[in-house]
């Protein structure tokens, strides 16, 4: 997994987790990923230095608006990808793994063109 999609990934994680409560820590993200909490900790590290997430005293992690930016649009494309294959007959399991690896690699010219496309 390259860098920028290993944060992407995460990113993605904490937007999803503080939809479902209210307060989202490393140990949060560790288990949703099943990495090992040292793992998270480098990440949260590099994402906090990125200005993407801030962490508080008492290791509460929300994303900053840069962050929830970023996250949102790494999330539209999974549940968007997700879908359309789901739609086409793809098994579920199947559609959210490759989802996972498009929404990494397309451009965002060639997403809304998709997107587009697919809405018409």
């Amino acid at each position: 997994m390259r860098h920028n999609e290993s944060m992407e990934d995460y990113l993605e994680t904490i937007l999803i987790l503080s939809k479902k409560r209210p307060v989202v820590r490393s140990v949060d993200i560790a288990n949703e990923l099943g990495f090992k909490k040292p793992s998270v900790s480098v990440a949260v590290k590099n994402m906090k230095a990125k200005e993407y997430i801030e962490v508080s005293e008492d290791g509460f992690i929300t994303l900053t608006p840069s962050g929830k930016k970023k996250a949102k649009s790494v999330y539209e494309r999974h549940t968007f990808f997700t879908k359309w294959f789901e739609d086409m007959g793809v098994d579920e399991e199947t559609a959210d793994e490759d989802a996972c690896s498009i929404e990494h690699v397309i451009s965002e010219k060639t997403f809304k063109a998709i997107k587009r496309y697919v809405e018409k």
